[in-house]
């Protein structure tokens, strides 16, 4: 990229969508998601429970680096949101547009609610959007241009991509659908694209591999995801919440899909983000599975109103509508108030606009704060309990600490690093593979944490106290319990066996 004064903009709006999501990171604790991404880097592998490794890999490099703080934990995807307003830009650029265009979709990048979220949490989410944005880049690159070494940057971003999450399947195949039946046909005759494709499932083997040799965890976990959260999507809410996400700058998105599909050399990019929404819409996916569709769209509707609003007024107020109308929703997006403020920001909506926006969880019921926000509180608290009924146990060699679910495991094996915690033992999600079969020297205190003490766990100890538990009525985990179990009835490891045998999968 040339240093001309258009690129000095661009990057200084990159730099201020990156600081403004590390001036807010620590209004919250860690998110739940974040505390399990961040654990699979102690244990780098090829393939995880529910999540191909990409998210492994760079965890471990990020708390290599920068250790397990929750700064650790918020910076890469806040870099990755100054990375994608760059790459928007280009898109912009590639699309024909001039400064304007370019400023436009970058200032829309930052306020776009969904990736205000998406790069405030440590997840595959936001990078799954920003390799779905890079591909696209890509895709014009090659049309504009012809040449071939596109197809094989497409081979090796589809790899990556597909290292993250295998969603980007989906934007593969709508793109090569979309080639197939519009003016870029002739791209299936480039020998370079057989080589593209070749790249990525080489990139993808070891997982491929690792899939295979651990019985293909991820038809379970598809299983799982349908059974407890998409069973619970509505298709009109959907609709809806395609609009929710992209809110200030809906607009755009609607002018670009229009537009493209005007266009001939580019009707693929609309093709394609018509094939992702009905897909997705059919098989009742999650609303922000499409989320990587919204840039290249937002700098399509940018081309358009450059194009045709020369008026200086006009042009002025359109960047300065979309921040406006952001501002009031901002809370929505990023938690930019502490936790008092942004359950008094929701109560709000509700008893002034009769809105409960966000705040309906993934099981239906509706909380005083929405699920990402809940599940960001009370992690801390738990932590700090355990770790002080560890610190009580008096012989430390021969005491574990168990955990139901993974949010539990993933605050003592992250925050836990600060108090000392060994690693903790769970059945759940990728915790399941690192359960150790043997014990030395044999264990005789159990700290458990659930929400409430399990029959099996009950019977198994003759001592059980009640260490503490988690007293915020707005964390998602209110009520979890940690009990110090001792005195086993049976030597621990039998017991122990006994229960990796009930437990047959980590879902």
């Amino acid at each position: 990229m040339n240093l001309n004064k258009t690129n000095f903009m661009i990057i200084g709006i990159a730099v201020f969508n990156l600081a403004i999501h590390l001036l807010f990171h620590a209004n919250l604790e860690y998110h739940r998601d974040e505390l399990l991404y961040f654990s699979l880097g102690n244990h780098p592998d090829f393939g995880y429970a529910t999540v191909p490794p990409l998210i492994g890999w760079i965890a471990w490099f990020m708390h290599s680096v920068f250790g397990y703080s929750l700064f650790a934990v918020k910076l890469f995807p806040a870099i990755l949101s100054g990375a994608l307003v760059v790459v928007a830009a280009r898109i912009t650029k590639e699309l024909g547009g001039g400064t304007y265009a370019q400023i436009l979709t970058a200032i829309a990048i930052v306020c776009m609610p969904v990736g205000l979220r998406a790069f405030h949490l440590f997840q595959p989410v936001p990078i799954d959007l920003f390799l779905w944005t890079l591909l696209l880049f890509y895709t014009l690159r090659y049309v504009n241009s012809q040449d071939k070494k596109y197809l094989l940057l497409l081979g090796i971003v589809s790899g990556i991509a597909l290292l993250n999450k295998y969603l980007i399947a989906l934007l593969i195949l709508a793109l090569l659908f979309s080639f197939a039946i519009s003016a870029q046909r002739s791209i299936f005759k480039r020998k370079a694209l057989y080589g593209g494709l070749g790249i990525a499932i080489l990139i993808l083997l070891p997982n491929l591999i690792w899939q295979i040799a651990n019985d293909l965890p991820v038809i379970g976990h598809m299983q799982a995801l349908h059974d407890n959260q998409l069973v619970y999507v509505d298709r009109v809410g959907f609709i809806m919440d395609q609009l929710l996400m992209t809110f200030s700058v809906c607009f755009l998105v609607l002018i670009g899909f229009i537009s493209l599909l005007r266009k001939k050399q580019y009707r693929y990019l609309a093709i394609t983000s018509a094939m992702v929404l009905l897909v997705l819409f059919l098989l009742q996916g999650k609303s922000y599975y499409t989320i990587g569709i919204f840039p290249v769209l937002i700098a399509a509707g940018s081309v358009s109103i450059e194009k045709y609003t020369s008026n200086k007024l006009v042009r002025i107020i359109v960047p300065t509508f979309v921040v406006l109308i952001t501002l009031p929703a901002l809370p929505m997006g990023l938690p930019i108030y502490s936790e008092a403020g942004l359950v008094r920001y929701f109560q709000e909506l509700e008893s002034k606009y009769g809105l409960e926006i966000g705040r309906r969880f993934e099981d239906g019921t509706v909380h005083s704060l929405p699920q990402d926000y809940a599940d960001q509180l009370g992690w801390e608290e738990l932590t700090l309990i355990t770790s002080k009924a560890y610190q009580a146990i008096p012989e430390k060699d021969k005491a574990v600490i168990f955990a139901e679910n993974y949010g539990q495991a993933g605050a003592i094996a992250v925050i836990g690093k600060k108090y000392g915690l060994p690693e903790p033992l769970s059945f759940h999600e990728s915790f399941f593979y690192w359960v150790p079969d043997q014990f030395e020297p044999p264990i005789e205190y159990m700290i458990y944490i659930n929400d409430e003490m399990g029959d099996d766990v009950g019977a198994a100890f003759e001592k059980i106290e009640v260490a503490g538990q988690i007293s915020n009525v707005n964390a998602r985990e209110y009520g979890t319990n940690v009990y110090v179990c001792s005195k086993p009835r049976l030597p621990f490891i039998e017991l122990w066996q006994r229960a990796r045998e009930r437990e047959t999968d980590p879902f």
